[in-house]
């Protein structure tokens, strides 16, 4: 069976999750590599640890000594836009 919940890129599209609330969850990645589970947006929640964990190139570049702080923050939202987010 299919994973029916959405990606957080597509709750993006679909306007149900903002700018501000996409930027808010890389700066908590970002400040906590082991943030845990996020709100993402209304009724909505997302591990930020699993996400970039499981995203092969954001992993990487996170670990990555010399990946600059604008390419950290590229890598993370990418992971985080491909994550399926879970019901709150």
């Amino acid at each position: 069976m299919a994973d029916s919940s959405p990606t957080v890129g597509e709750l993006f599209k679909a306007k149900a999750v903002t700018d501000e609330q996409m930027n808010a969850a890389v700066e908590a990645y970002l400040s906590d590599p082991q943030a845990g589970v996020h709100p993402i947006a209304d009724g909505y929640s997302l591990d930020l640890t699993a996400a970039v964990a499981e995203h092969r190139w954001a992993s990487e570049v996170i670990a990555s000594p010399d990946a600059t702080p604008a390419l950290r923050q590229a890598a993370t939202r990418t992971a985080i836009l491909l994550a399926r987010a879970q019901k709150a």
